[in-house]
């Protein structure tokens, strides 16, 4: 095993130790998963996705589990000791089976397209850029795997979905003026989908809520409110509620600052008109 994976291994096992720890209080406890989950009201899923250490045990429902299962803070404990910032996909993969999910999305992006608004040839050019660069069979699995993410605006019952972009995103050529041109049409019609609020925030801002970077606020379908980052580091999946509620006012804020959804679309289409 190399020195990359190893970080990788040691989370994905602290994981499945937290939900072998959860398991054997509920049976200690005398809870089915069911049970748990009705009284701690969650999905069944939640509960039986922690056990099986396929998801991230959030902060506040470890809290919650610990009163419930009367485990002196074991669970919350362990949650503490779980790294919150992975040098690789980890918490990028948790985020995206939360996003599948999600009842509401907000995303806030300065430097690209957001992700599940690209098209396949503008996320290909994304994923080219990438240093150390990416083999071609890393590019094409995961050019799929994000396109793949796009069935949640057509989900039959799609999220909330709001997007505020920095406008130089929309000047860059990356790619070439045709792939360009081509997300920009993409992105006219993503304005029109049910649910989708589309805002740009425009170079002559005399005000910007965003420098700190990009993020991402979700909620999910039993109600936890979360974030997700990235940086240069890595990636990290944000649950606290009070580091959440700073990115909640910041995307707030951000909204006031950026054009209208009317005046976002008139954009686009000034930019597609040009020569």
């Amino acid at each position: 095993m190399t020195s990359r994976q190893a970080p990788r291994k040691r989370n994905i096992s602290t994981m499945k130790m937290v939900g072998r720890q959860l398991r054997a209080a509920r049976r200690a406890a005398g809870y089915t998963q069911t049970a748990l989950a009705e009284r701690a009201r969650v999905d069944e899923e939640t509960i039986a996705s922690i056990e099986q250490g396929r998801r991230v045990l959030q902060p506040d429902l470890a809290e919650a589990l610990d009163e419930i299962l009367d485990t002196k803070g074991m669970l919350s404990a362990g949650v503490e000791n779980m790294p919150e910032i992975d040098q690789f996909p980890l918490w990028a993969e948790e985020y995206m089976r939360q996003e599948q999910e999600a009842t509401a999305i907000s995303w806030y992006d300065t430097l690209v397209v957001p992700g599940i608004l690209q098209t396949e040839e503008y996320a290909r050019a994304v994923l080219r850029e990438r240093v150390p660069a990416y083999d071609q069979d890393e590019i094409d699995a995961k050019t799929a795997g994000r396109v793949a993410r796009q069935e949640v605006l057509h989900r039959k019952a799609p999220p909330t979905l709001s997007f505020v972009v920095w406008e130089p995103v929309l000047h860059a050529t990356l790619g070439g003026p045709r792939l360009r041109r081509e997300q920009l049409r993409h992105l006219r019609a993503c304005a029109e989908l049910p649910g989708v609020s589309l805002q740009f925030l425009p170079l002559g801002t005399p005000s910007h809520a965003g420098l700190d970077g990009p993020f991402t606020l979700l909620e999910t379908p039993d109600h936890q409110h979360l974030a997700y980052t990235e940086s240069q580091r890595g990636s990290q999946l944000v649950a606290g509620p009070d580091d959440v509620s700073i990115l909640t006012r910041k995307y707030a804020m951000l909204r006031t600052q950026a054009l209208t959804t009317q005046q976002s679309t008139g954009l686009l289409d000034r930019l597609l008109g040009e020569p």
